[in-house]
């Protein structure tokens, strides 16, 4: 159950974190334009590393000059050279590339990321706060178990169902926001938050600098949410426990400690 409540979540908090517009780069079509460089002849990937930069991110590697540094959160991380690709919203058809391809790996990036961030607090949840109860149609321990990724298995397909229902209601209604504002389009903006005719339960009304730094944070928190789940989903399935089991675990006194000899393991 605590990866089906994860799973709906997840697609609440796609529609929950900043998304005042993102000014991220200029829509360009498919990517940056490259300077400096002669480009003649040479594929937008090519002419990216022919004029590489040295990388903040990994002082050992360069940086394809797509990353010049100037899109928030840009520290010259991309070893694979996923930014020297063009890339755009399938759902736009012909005019995908109205939106800069960089743009759209940001877009995938704050997504991903606050799914991500809401799939942590899943995994934790259950255990600092309990468990939703069962019933005789479910199962009386339907919701019970602690560890997320077995809790899946026990849920009933009813209830699965619903929550896949809910994020694809929530996804499409994203699309059609890509859709219907094109090239005009800011990454991760889900008319949510601070600014004219957006949804502002919280009354946000931060200054530019405020904002800019916001920004910057939820960046942050996406990216360390996405390996940080990726290690307790991985951590789970090794152990099969709940997080704060195995953790209260690793912080029990063995009893050999209280015995003559305590430095040797039991046994020996």
């Amino acid at each position: 159950m605590k990866l089906a409540l994860t799973v709906l979540l997840s697609s609440l908090l796609s529609a929950s974190a900043y998304n005042f517009p993102l000014q991220a780069t200029k829509a360009v079509k498919g990517t940056k334009a490259v300077k400096g460089k002669p480009s003649s002849g040479m594929s937008p990937s090519a002419a990216a590393w022919a004029a590489a930069n040295p990388s903040v991110a990994l002082p050992f590697a360069t940086a394809p000059a797509t990353l010049d540094g100037s899109m928030l959160g840009d520290v010259g991380f991309d070893p694979w050279g996923f930014s020297t690709t063009p890339v755009g919203p399938w759902i736009l058809g012909k005019d995908q590339y109205q939106i800069n391809g960089l743009d759209w790996y940001r877009e995938a990036e704050l997504i991903h990321g606050r799914i991500a961030q809401i799939a942590v607090l899943g995994f934790l949840g259950p255990e600092l706060f309990g468990t939703l109860p069962g019933n005789d149609w479910t199962g009386l321990d339907a919701y019970s178990n602690t560890n997320p990724l077995a809790a899946f298995n026990q849920v009933p397909g009813l209830a699965l169902l619903q929550i896949f229902a809910f994020m694809s209601f929530l996804e499409i209604k994203r699309l059609n926001y890509i859709k219907e504002e094109g090239g005009n389009y800011q990454p991760g903006d889900l008319k949510i938050g601070q600014g004219d005719g957006r949804w502002n339960p919280f009354n946000l009304n931060y200054s530019p600098e405020e904002y800019e730094e916001k920004r910057l944070q939820e960046l942050k928190h996406c990216r360390l949410a996405m390996i940080g789940v990726f290690g307790l989903a991985a951590q789970a399935n090794a152990s099969g426990m709940g997080v704060l089991e195995q953790i209260g675990g690793g912080l029990v006194i063995p009893d050999y400690v209280s015995k003559a000899g305590y430095f040797f393991p039991e046994g020996i």
